[in-house]
């Protein structure tokens, strides 16, 4: 078991941002955490990575308990890419080094790395589209380059469980769709981690993401089969808004039904 979420909830000077969360996520099943800016999910990341803890309920990752594991060993097997992250890096640490830092799930590059380090690092860059970017500084890339570069970063340290938090914020839509494409070769290889594709845009969500949860005012609405979950009718529900979901080329796409303004639900 990848993920074991049971009765999950959190809360913070009285408000409960997360309510009784449950969530588990089998070995070689890739997921999307879809929801709104405010749905709790950057809240269920940080508890997922043991950055906060759940006032009540339990969380399982990787098959470890939270209490009865050391957190700080838990987090070298999770990568993790996220918006916070890229404020974090130095802009002047070059696209080599921070992704060879990912071995040691460091901000910048303290620890020794041998000739083996350098050419996993490389490797990873070349199937990723970035080897170009190596010797450039992080401060000159494009957003697309940067969020390239991060996933690099990520995998040197061959994680089993990748996170990907909005990878697509940012980015014009060419950007977007070449992204999404190496994302897709990522998933696809044979010893891809267990991957969790985080994003608040239907039609981010590739073929790949077999399983989808959403997540409402930090409730789950929905977990289960993409295929299941996606329909214009939930989906309806989901966003208060009449929308219809239109599947194509193995993408779904979301389209506003045309109505009076006053008739949605603004919560």
């Amino acid at each position: 078991m990848i993920l074991d979420i049971r009765n999950a909830s959190w809360e913070r000077n009285d408000s409960r941002i997360l309510q009784e969360v449950n969530w588990q996520a089998s070995q070689g099943e890739h997921w999307c955490l879809l929801g709104l800016n405010g749905s709790g999910k950057t809240t269920l990341l940080n508890m997922i990575n043991g950055y906060i803890w759940p006032t009540s309920g339990t969380v399982s990752v990787l098959g470890r308990k939270f209490g009865e594991v050391d957190l700080r060993e838990l987090r070298k097997t999770i990568g993790w890419v996220s918006t916070s992250l890229q404020q974090k890096l130095y802009g002047s640490e070059t696209a080599f080094r921070i992704v060879l830092s990912g071995k040691f799930a460091t901000i910048g590059l303290y620890d020794s790395t041998d000739s083996e380090d350098s050419e996993q690092a490389l490797a990873l860059m070349k199937s990723l589209g970035c080897e170009s970017l190596a010797e450039r500084t992080y401060d000159t890339l494009s957003q697309g380059e940067r969020q390239r570069v991060l996933i690099a970063r990520a995998l040197m340290a061959n994680p089993k469980l990748l996170i990907l938090d909005e990878p697509c914020t940012g980015l014009d839509v060419f950007a977007r769709e070449q992204l999404l494409g190496m994302i897709n070769r990522v998933v696809s290889r044979p010893d891809a981690p267990t991957v969790i594709y985080v994003t608040h845009h239907v039609e981010e969500i590739l073929p790949c993401f077999t399983r989808t949860l959403l997540l409402k005012k930090g409730e789950v609405f929905e977990s289960g089969a993409t295929s299941d979950v996606l329909t214009s009718e939930r989906m309806s529900r989901f966003f208060d808004v009449p929308v219809e979901i239109e599947r194509r080329d193995g993408r779904n796409w979301l389209f506003v039904k045309q109505t009076e303004p006053s008739l949605w639900n603004s919560n």
